[in-house]
């Protein structure tokens, strides 16, 4: 399955491919078939990168789930960044069920999504309004990442690990974590989009009404 907004991207270099390969083909040109042969390994590439594998994300209400697949890199002042390698799935998801209250996209650099000058990168930020307060999702653009796409509007109404948005080759997600939750994910850690657990919800901090069913499994969104 591939990613939504990816079609988009992968015929321009399907179809570019197939030109220089019939053109190759039929002109018998060594330097069109090696373009062709790149043009292959570039399409192939893009399907790979752009795939978006079926996942269950397990419903807990008690629980944040992590909103990208990659490794933590950072946890700071409440919110837990999260650096994709090139390699990791790029589609992101909702770390809870909630609400969409703003989207704010904002133009600035392409330094490598790891530095802290990242600060200043290309972003767009999700702001989810949920049972237990506002939740942040922050899409980070880096050094070869420069297309954020987002799946989602103001006023959506949204379930935990549903897809939000997708940032394309490389990057970090930053979600903040509401007061009454506790982290339990580290520096380090591999952490997978709408699977992981990241944080958990500390009753000792809040009364909100919760129920037991954490160990139902919704379908794939």
């Amino acid at each position: 399955m591939l990613a939504k907004g990816s079609i988009s991207k992968i015929i321009p270099i399907a179809l570019f491919t197939i030109f220089t390969g019939t053109a190759a083909y039929l002109l018998n040109l060594f330097y069109l078939q090696v373009v062709s042969y790149a043009g292959i390994a570039v399409t192939v590439f893009s399907i790979w990168f752009f795939r978006d594998p079926v996942r269950h994300p397990k419903k807990c209400n008690k629980c944040m789930v992590s909103p990208a697949d990659g490794k933590v890199i950072d946890i700071r002042n409440r919110t837990i960044c999260i650096f994709m390698n090139f390699n990791d799935v790029h589609v992101n998801r909702t770390p809870l069920e909630g609400e969409i209250i703003k989207t704010s996209y904002t133009n600035g650099s392409f330094l490598p999504a790891f530095y802290k000058d990242s600060e200043k990168n290309e972003r767009n930020e999700i702001t989810i309004k949920t049972e237990y307060g506002n939740t942040k999702v922050t899409q980070i653009a880096g050094l070869i990442a420069r297309r954020i796409i987002t799946y989602v509007d103001e006023g959506d109404l949204i379930s935990q690990g549903q897809r939000i948005g997708m940032i394309c080759f490389g990057s970090r997600v930053d979600v903040t974590v509401p007061d009454n939750f506790d982290i339990v994910c580290d520096i380090k850690d591999k952490v997978t989009a709408g699977e992981s657990i990241i944080a958990k919800f500390n009753s000792k901090t809040n009364t909100a009404p919760i129920t037991e069913d954490s160990d139902e499994y919704i379908p794939d969104t």
